[in-house]
């Protein structure tokens, strides 16, 4: 254990950008706020989050783990992003095979905490054995751990809900009034991913598993944006739930943009831009890239539009002509942004988007209005929540196989981002004012020092 009032905090993420870098954040806040960290992944992950700032270098340490060969995972792949969605249950296969290298790590560093990822759900029990405290960290929305349920029921595996058309409504220990349900696509999606479930262990026992195993769960959301589902959280739990805030990234943590990408964000209108991005981890079909490319096209709306490279070329699945038809209006970039620094510029209005939770707490956080296409995990529900806020508007898709088509993509983004559009103009008014909650820095950081209080006041054998 810590000696004298410095308390040392182990982070330990699950193997995704969408979680290495706030668990990075929440890393970087822990040690401005005097605890010192050690923060655990594989090396190549700890080469791609954020560098740390040298004057914390001393208080935060980057400690690497090997990840183990498993038949079928790539090479070197040590990230979801490294992975086709079909291959991520190999890679929580070799994140499971972690656990003696854990047990080794938290007999040497012997902290007073552990913060932990949901996937790693052996972590607490394992911690607990050492004598190391543990919260569950969920960078889910209140709104999605909710809808998971009783955490006793998730991690025996006996849910009461056996069937696609059950997660379709609205569990019955929820509000009835509640707009919180999937939609059948995006359960499909979701559940090709798992096929085989090579690890053994399904996303719901971990779930389960990680919230009764802890000592307190910390929520990256707000009860101002999600009451009810923080009131219920507190009942379903009957522990700690704290919510830490959003985590806001910092500009200046992250690195340029391109000349060519600056110099043409500058030549557009203020708040004319919709950003296009689908992270890391949400694929597009072929006929839904061609039928986003013509809708873009057919809005009229100045788009600056990411296509990634790792896996397949999206580029390569563009229309014959696009980029010479968009050019100047529209620009397509290919490969790594940097998200954050696209959002905050002045040009940029809106965002469409998969609605993975980082993206929406960086768009929202510039006040940008959504443009919503969600595709897999979390991401409908997301997509329910800010449709309640009226931040956004949902692009319309087939039900069944979540196609969408180019007319529907064209009225989408005209109705959130042309300015004659009456509806649009309110959107964009209460995305502009979820900028006061998303973004603002002093509220973040009161939020996290209920989380500083509660490891202050709670660690084991305290004076």
């Amino acid at each position: 254990m810590s000696n004298g009032d410095v308390l040392h905090v182990v982070l330990f993420p699950w193997l995704a950008f969408g979680h290495l870098i706030p668990f990075a954040r929440l890393a970087i806040c822990l040690a401005q706020k005097g605890f010192k960290v050690s923060f655990i992944s594989t090396p190549r992950n700890l080469r791609r989050i954020p560098k740390i700032s040298p004057h914390l270098s001393s208080v935060v340490s980057l400690v690497g783990v090997s990840l183990p060969l498993v038949d079928g995972l790539p090479v070197a792949a040590e990230a979801s992003s490294d992975v086709p969605y079909n291959k991520q249950q190999l890679l929580k296969k070799a994140f499971d095979s972690l656990e003696s290298q854990l047990a080794d790590l938290l007999r040497d560093l012997n902290p007073d905490w552990i913060i932990y990822d949901y996937a790693s759900h052996w972590i607490s029990p394992l911690a607990a054995e050492l004598r190391i405290s543990s919260v569950f960290f969920s960078l889910f929305t209140a709104g999605f751990l909710a809808f998971l349920g009783p955490p006793s029921e998730l991690s025996n595996g006996r849910g009461s809900r056996s069937t696609v058309e059950d997660f379709m409504e609205v569990p019955e220990w929820m509000s009835h009034g509640s707009n919180l349900r999937f939609r059948y696509h995006e359960l499909k999606t979701s559940l090709d991913g798992a096929i085989g479930n090579e690890s053994g262990t399904s996303d719901s026992v971990r779930f389960g598993v990680s919230i009764e195993e802890s000592v307190a769960v910390a929520v990256r959301s707000s009860p101002e944006l999600e009451p009810e589902s923080f009131d219920l959280l507190t009942k379903l739990y009957q522990k700690p739930v704290i919510p830490i805030g959003f985590l806001p990234p910092l500009t200046e943590d992250v690195k340029e943009l391109s000349e060519d990408i600056e110099q043409w964000l500058k030549k557009q209108k203020t708040n004319s831009v919709l950003y296009v991005s689908f992270g890391t981890e949400a694929f597009l079909s072929q006929e839904d890239v061609t039928e986003l490319a013509y809708g873009l096209d057919q809005s009229e709306i100045p788009f600056l539009w990411i296509l990634r490279t790792s896996h397949r070329n999206e580029s390569e699945m563009l229309p014959a002509g696009f980029k010479e038809r968009i050019s100047g209006r529209g620009l397509v970039h290919e490969g790594w942004i940097s998200q954050v620094k696209v959002l905050s510029h002045d040009s940029v209005g809106g965002c469409l988007t998969h609605c993975g939770w980082n993206s929406i707490i960086e768009g929202l956080g510039y006040g940008r209005v959504m443009i919503m296409c969600p595709v897999v995990n979390d991401q409908g529900l997301n997509a329910r929540i800010l449709e309640k806020e009226m931040v956004g508007i949902e692009i319309e898709r087939n039900e069944r196989d979540g196609s969408f088509t180019r007319e529907s993509v064209s009225e989408s983004v005209r109705s959130a981002m042309a300015e004659g559009s009456g509806g649009g103009k309110l959107l964009r008014e209460r995305a502009m004012e979820m900028k006061g909650l998303f973004g603002n820095g002093d509220k973040n950081e009161r939020d996290l020092d209920k989380l500083v209080d509660f490891l202050k006041t709670n660690r084991k054998n305290a004076a």
